[in-house]
């Protein structure tokens, strides 16, 4: 393939378009249906106007070396970001994808979320964040916890300016959940849905059956939450949220 033609670059991008949106969403598909759920993208699909989402930044890679992080470096990293409509209205949007690392947070999908909730704040969209992940990366360090600083900065930032919605759509924990507390509407998926504070695997075994039995309680007082919205309809909630003036 000849980079230096035309006919070669579009090529290459065709080649590039092929493996971070084709096979990978094919891939994901066949881990994430039989499991009942949707994709990262299937989700903004469902969610957003047909034809009008703009992905940003689909072909970042993450620089991570160490851990064999170096052998696996997908397309896009473990988020899909971008704009759209719902109903006409403009709206930012960030999708999670728990196929690729878990969905975990790590600095070049902690970048593209910053540039989504900036993009946001800057043109006056409401900002709907997709959550399914398992936090920080642990492999990236310091680097993935520094940005989640930077995205719980903008959730302040953007409260009372833009509309912030998260919806929760699988297991969450570390800063996919504590970024969702500072939102304005926080939705649910009934018996899919799950928010740690930390991992499951951080808690002390011998306080497991005290964590099972408060799960009941607390499953009942986060529905009461003026901000939260416990539902197996997820998107319709949110697309009746984004229409109200």
């Amino acid at each position: 393939m000849n980079l230096s033609t035309t006919a070669g670059r579009i090529a290459d991008h065709r080649r590039k378009y092929q493996e971070a949106v084709g096979d990978r969403d094919a891939a994901a598909a066949a881990k994430q249906h039989p499991r009942g759920k949707m994709t990262a993208r299937e989700r903004i699909t469902a969610l957003l106007d047909p034809g009008s989402f703009v992905e940003f930044d689909k072909y970042v890679k993450h620089r991570t070396q160490g851990f064999g992080m170096e052998n696996s470096r997908p397309f896009g990293d473990a988020v899909v970001t971008g704009a759209g409509t719902i109903d006409g209205r403009q709206v930012v949007v960030y999708s999670q994808d728990f196929t690729t690392f878990g969905g975990s947070l790590g600095e070049v999908a902690g970048e593209k979320i910053v540039k989504a909730m900036e993009f946001a704040l800057k043109t006056g969209a409401p900002i709907l964040g997709i959550l399914d992940s398992g936090g920080a990366r642990i492999q990236e360090g310091v680097v993935a916890l520094s940005n989640y600083a930077k995205i719980f900065r903008l959730n302040t930032m953007s409260s009372g300016v833009i509309p912030q919605i998260s919806i929760v759509m699988g297991p969450s924990a570390g800063g996919a959940v504590y970024s969702p507390a500072l939102t304005d509407f926080v939705i649910m998926v009934d018996k899919t849905s799950h928010m740690f504070v930390t991992g499951p695997t951080s808690s002390k075994p011998s306080r497991a059956k005290r964590l099972a039995s408060r799960s009941s309680a607390a499953h009942s007082r986060t529905t009461r939450r003026a901000a939260s919205h416990t539902t197996s309809r997820a998107t319709s909630t949110t697309r009746s949220i984004t229409r109200a003036p």
